[in-house]
């Protein structure tokens, strides 16, 4: 078994303690009425892009989310959270160097000894979330466990549905599948952009994201027979339906959209085990980028 499916299959237990870490919490993560950034790259970006619409909708604040490298110039926060599973990507460490003394900065990471301890004013460490698979899994969904726990969102059915997402079958004759697109509505459009990305990364195939009212302005276009349109939470009126009559495959997330994402994870791995590859090593990827004189 590859690294990247014990880590992910090791999800609940996680999020168990990333819900007790958060009732302890002692002012590091946002409080309610800050204007808040979550920044990160790659997976982290998602999952940031997750959190602060979650945030928002939940009512705790104005929340944005950008790229590490795309931080705007001279836009005031409250506060900035760093979303780093190796605290050593080199956009996030230099943006928070521009930070230091301005606005308050916060990291959450897997790794207590890398830089970030010391580049953010404040860390929360999740090392038991830590992975050795290239491909993130647990790291991304414990981290936003972390925050959901904190904004009071996480339950116990919460974990209840990464059970049966661990469990269940996959839909028949998904791995076959040529091109995967995944959608989302509200903070699921982050985790629909995550569930791509992980496609893409474990098995080198074909994988997009698109807010889910977006897809039927162009992306529909691609949908065929031998093409699967995966739902992140509740879906739109009618779009199945518009979906199946491509002779696409439609599959409806009926779990919490945390769980739905676990299920994505299984395809990735599973897409990259049909097609012999390693899910643990995608090509042309390391763990952590740092960019050498940048």
């Amino acid at each position: 078994m590859s690294h990247v499916a014990q880590e992910l299959a090791s999800q609940p237990q996680c999020w168990n303690r990333a819900a007790e870490l958060a009732a302890a919490e002692r002012g590091a993560l946002p409080v309610a009425g800050e204007r808040v950034a979550f920044v990160g790259c790659g997976t982290s970006l998602f999952m940031g892009q997750a959190a602060a619409a979650l945030r928002e909708g939940a009512g705790q604040g104005e929340s944005d989310a950008f790229a590490a490298s795309e931080f705007p110039a001279g836009r005031s926060y409250d506060r900035v959270v760093a979303l780093t599973r190796s605290g050593t990507t080199t956009e996030v460490l230099e943006l928070l160097g521009r930070l230091r003394g301005r606005t308050p900065t916060t990291a959450i990471t897997a790794d207590p000894a890398t830089p970030v301890m010391t580049a953010a004013d404040r860390t929360m460490v999740l090392d038991f979330a830590d992975e050795r698979s290239v491909v993130q899994t647990r790291f991304a969904t414990t981290a936003l466990t972390l925050l959901r726990a904190h904004w009071g969102l996480h339950t116990g059915a919460v974990l209840d549905d990464c059970a049966k997402a661990l469990a269940a079958p996959l839909p028949e004759r998904l791995t076959a599948c040529s091109q995967f697109t995944f959608l989302g509505r509200g903070w699921t459009v982050g985790l629909a952009g995550e569930a791509a990305l992980k496609v893409r990364e474990a098995s080198a195939s074909w994988a997009e994201a698109y807010p889910a009212m977006e897809y039927r302005h162009g992306p529909i276009s691609v949908t065929t027979r031998g093409t699967a349109t995966w739902m992140i939470g509740d879906a739109p009126v009618g779009l199945a339906e518009e979906v199946r009559a491509t002779g696409g495959m439609w599959v409806a997330g009926g779990l919490d959209p945390l769980a739905e994402l676990v299920r994505a994870q299984r395809l990735a791995v599973a897409v990259a085990g049909s097609r012999g590859l390693d899910p643990d090593n995608p090509r042309h990827l390391t763990r952590s980028v740092i960019l050498s004189g940048a």
